[in-house]
């Protein structure tokens, strides 16, 4: 827990705004792509009004993001601490991941009173049973963050580029995952493309995230199996890259 309560007193430290970042972001990613998207690209969202639809897919991308940039450096930003005392190194990772819980859970705050203001308004917008799947939901979002960040901090200790690209790399994948758009309407638009976002885990977790909470967007028990073994596949295979490097990765960062 003091690891957890490091990482977000970090976050907080010598910002103006605090935690109030952690809204505006969202809110302004949210605008953003209402205007572009659906106003100008005439991108459909069905019953839903586009605003909320834009901002359930990105606090849950959010997350994700999250867990995985911030654990992405993990050898690079600790260098310091792990060659002074010996502790399972996973352990900062994983605070990283629990930490960003507090993030998310301000960015639902914001979307819950933003739901209720659109269904006060007599927007024609429901949660289904499918809710019952939301704890799942964000611990394959964690697993998937976890794993591909854990993976590419082993890495980067001896390929510094990589810690380049994962900006690049993070903002590119937002868009082949059905954050700014609906899977429905790549399928019509770009059917010969449609497979690559399809069988995108984190599209499925996107699409799944707002079937719960708006009932539309795309939803099968056979993506969301996929996903969950995807999710726990990439987050081992990180976690034994990572124990494996931190016992030699003192001599190369």
């Amino acid at each position: 827990m003091l690891w957890v309560k490091r990482e977000i007193t970090t976050v907080y430290k010598q910002t103006i705004l605090g935690p109030l970042w952690f809204l505006i972001q969202p809110l302004f990613t949210s605008v953003i792509f209402t205007l572009i998207f659906n106003n100008i690209a005439n991108i459909e969202t069905g019953a839903v009004p586009s605003f909320l639809f834009n901002l359930a897919g990105i606090t849950a991308w959010n997350y994700f993001k999250e867990c995985l940039t911030g654990t992405s450096d993990t050898f690079k930003k600790n260098a310091a601490i792990f060659g002074k005392v010996y502790f399972p190194r996973v352990i900062m990772p994983m605070a990283t991941t629990i930490s960003n819980l507090l993030k998310f859970a301000i960015q639902i705050g914001i979307l819950i009173i933003f739901y209720v203001f659109y269904v006060l308004k007599g927007s024609d917008i429901s949660p289904n049973l499918n809710l019952l799947l939301f704890p799942i939901y964000v611990i394959m979002m964690a697993l998937l963050g976890l794993g591909l960040g854990m993976s590419i901090s082993a890495a980067t200790t001896k390929y510094r580029d990589l810690t380049v690209l994962v900006g690049f790399g993070v903002s590119l994948l937002m868009y082949i995952s059905a954050v700014p758009y609906p899977l429905s309407e790549i399928k019509i638009k770009q059917p010969q493309y449609s497979w690559i976002v399809e069988y995108n885990p984190l599209t499925q977790i996107i699409e799944g995230f707002r079937y719960m909470i708006l009932d539309t967007g795309t939803f099968t028990w056979f993506g969301f199996t996929y996903t969950l073994i995807i999710s726990i596949v990439i987050f081992l295979i990180g976690l034994l890259i990572f124990n494996r490097t931190e016992k030699t990765f003192i001599d190369t960062v």
